[in-house]
């Protein structure tokens, strides 16, 4: 089926008047309470659905913070006889006794049934192309037939047990297979199932509604939908991760790391035995935290967000050493045993935008410590050095004579573009000491063409289809307005970068899947990614191109901008979204890193909400105050 079509189709499903289906699940609700049979027009209701006997599956689920979800299927010659089982089964769920069913704000009730199915073998099923092998997250879902019973995975799981990938799904299908109690090895019991030459496999489409208080909401990959780009929306969810900063921060000014929605957990998927009273921390993510309220606080004046910040940043001068370096006395951020160029180029871009919105120059001797020691970490050929201290290098001293082979090995892409950043912030706005200013700029004049026009070529295995430097490109735009710094070649490369991002996003009807608009890729068919951090490099280039007078190309950079915040708007964890966390108190508010995935980091809520700010602030005729009001409502 054309895209195009087929997308049209599904976003008229959801233009309908779904007070039936409403009126079904209240009935559903009463009918847990009371025990009697839901009075329904279960006639009406199953030509809603397009119901088709003993072929249509019926899915009824119930949701409550703290409480473990129970949830029954049915497939009957009726809808009526199906729903009449399941509340008879959730009825009988030794856990049902825990659901405060009457509550519509507690307990939430999900109603999902399946629209179409095919069968495949699993052998070749795919996430890589836009064909009917594909298998995509939270659209499909899966069912086994082992000749006896049936086992189903929902579309829904997805974002119900926090799942990626075709393998997370097949996983969990399979341990309730009777192959569960041959192995307990997933390859094992993939080599099983193909063997099973006379069990059925299909994957199938659903769809699915949740309660909302009174009300009902329509689900597309179990997820609320936006519908439509909005200032509105991007501010309430920009206020919204702010706060959810300060609201977890930690006694220390450490905010919270990492935060799973499914299980509650700050346990990190990439550090998973780190204990509970040691969990892993990232002073780099750490500092795009108090940027964060820093930029709220320079958009709104609410002093809750410049006093955070600053005990942020307090936390941030305990991980501070200084030295000597060849300019004098120096600063390095310190942190995990590692000296980081970009964890020090991150500290001087939070300290100066702290200092340049709040006016406080009390830590003007760290921000000159740090500007010596980042441009100390220059060659003379202007590459900068990844680390000032690694443990896996010289014995964990200090790297002041590096081989070449240390230097590649310890190159991060991402780091010089951070430093560059905070030395064009100092160059810009502290005009308190002029000759480490000109030091500054004669030293950032050789890094920044160095980094433009030779890392390309010394380390083109770090370059991908899908530019990811936003940190440079951010550097760039600041840099700009330093007289007669920027040249042509550091415009195109955000240019260049910028355009590429753009014909690397998914459009609306080029993708099956209607929340993919403004989702990224790196090939054509992938799974899109929903890139908060990339889009703060390309709103920096819209920034741009209305310094350099590219009008035409400021405005199609913007179109692709408020594209690529529409689908980051799914990522919110709001009340009506948040219904399968296991604390939702904890997880409203904040901003995941992934579409059905439910992890949260301090640089998941970063990355967007400092996008999202940037670009509300591109709604030129906005009165301050009329900004100011809505923000102090949220």
């Amino acid at each position: 089926m054309d895209f195009k079509i087929q997308n049209d189709n599904t976003r008229s499903f959801y233009e309908q008047d779904f007070s039936i289906i409403n009126s079904f699940l209240s009935e559903v609700r009463k009918s847990l309470v009371q025990g009697s049979a839901p009075g329904c027009d279960f006639s009406a209701l199953e030509e809603f659905i397009g119901f088709s006997a003993n072929k249509t599956f019926i899915y009824i689920s119930l949701f409550q913070s703290h409480t473990k979800m129970i949830r029954f299927g049915s497939k009957r010659a009726t809808l009526k006889s199906a729903v009449e089982k399941i509340i008879a089964m959730l009825k009988q769920n030794k856990d049902f006794a825990n659901f405060d069913i009457e509550n519509t704000q507690k307990c939430r009730i999900m109603f999902e049934y399946t629209i179409s199915q095919r069968e495949l073998p699993p052998s070749k099923i795919h996430s890589s192309k836009f064909d009917s092998l594909r298998f995509e997250i939270g659209i499909d879902g899966i069912e086994i037939n082992d000749g006896e019973k049936s086992y189903y995975y929902m579309p829904t799981d997805a974002i119900v047990q926090s799942h990626m990938t075709f393998k997370n799904a097949l996983d969990s299908l399979l341990k309730k297979t009777p192959l569960a109690k041959e192995t307990n090895k997933f390859s094992e019991r993939i080599k099983l199932l193909k063997k099973k030459k006379d069990w059925k496999f299909y994957l199938f489409n659903t769809r699915a509604f949740i309660t909302y208080k009174d009300g009902c909401l329509p689900l597309y990959r179990a997820n609320v939908m936006y519908k439509e780009f909005s200032f509105d929306t991007l501010l309430e969810q920009f206020a919204n991760g702010a706060d959810w900063l300060i609201k977890n921060m930690q006694d220390d000014g450490r905010f919270l790391y990492y935060y799973d929605c499914t299980t509650d957990s700050t346990k990190d998927h990439e550090h998973p035995a780190r204990p509970e009273d040691n969990r892993y921390y990232n002073d780099l993510r750490h500092c795009g935290g108090a940027i964060t309220l820093i930029r709220a606080y320079s958009l709104s004046g609410d002093d809750k967000y410049i006093n955070t910040a600053k005990r942020a940043i307090d936390f941030t001068l305990t991980t501070l050493q200084e030295h000597e370096c060849e300019y004098g006395r120096a600063f390095h951020a310190y942190y995990n045993r590692k000296s980081k160029l970009g964890g020090s180029g991150m500290s001087l871009v939070m300290l100066m935008q702290y200092r340049i919105v709040s006016g406080d120059k009390s830590c003007d001797e760290y921000i000159k410590g740090l500007t010596r020691h980042l441009i100390s970490r220059l060659t003379p050929e202007g590459e900068f050095l990844g680390y000032y201290i690694h443990p896996s290098y010289n014995e964990g001293k200090p790297l002041l004579n590096m081989s070449d082979s240390e230097r590649m090995e310890t190159f991060s892409f991402y780091y010089p573009g951070e430093a560059l950043l905070g030395l064009g912030l100092f160059a810009n706005h502290f005009k308190d000491d002029k000759e480490l200013e000109k030091l500054v700029v004669e030293k950032t004049r050789t890094a920044m063409d160095w980094i433009v026009d030779e890392r390309p070529k010394r380390y083109k295995h770090l370059f991908t289809a899908l530019p990811s430097d936003a940190w440079l490109m951010q550097a760039i735009e600041e840099w700009y307005d330093y007289p007669n710094f920027i040249k042509e070649n550091h415009l195109n490369f955000v240019y260049g970068d910028a355009k590429e991002m753009m014909k690397r996003m998914y459009k609306k009807d080029d993708s099956p899947y209607i929340d993919y608009e403004g989702g990224m890729y790196y090939e054509y068919g992938d799974h899109y990614y929903p890139d908060g951090a990339r889009c703060e490099g390309l709103i920096a280039s819209y920034y741009l191109a209305k310094k350099t007078g590219e009008t035409a190309l400021a405005a199609e950079i913007l179109n692709h901008c408020k594209k690529a915040a529409k689908c980051q708007f799914h990522l919110f964890n709001s009340e009506k979204s948040n219904f399968a966390h296991k604390n939702r108190e904890k997880s409203q508010g904040s901003i995941r890193f992934k579409a059905t995935r439910q992890w949260v980091r301090v640089d998941s809520i970063q990355h967007i909400a400092c996008f999202f700010i940037r670009l509300y602030w591109t709604k030129h005729e906005m009165k301050i105050k009329s900004f100011l009001d809505k923000l102090k409502q949220l």
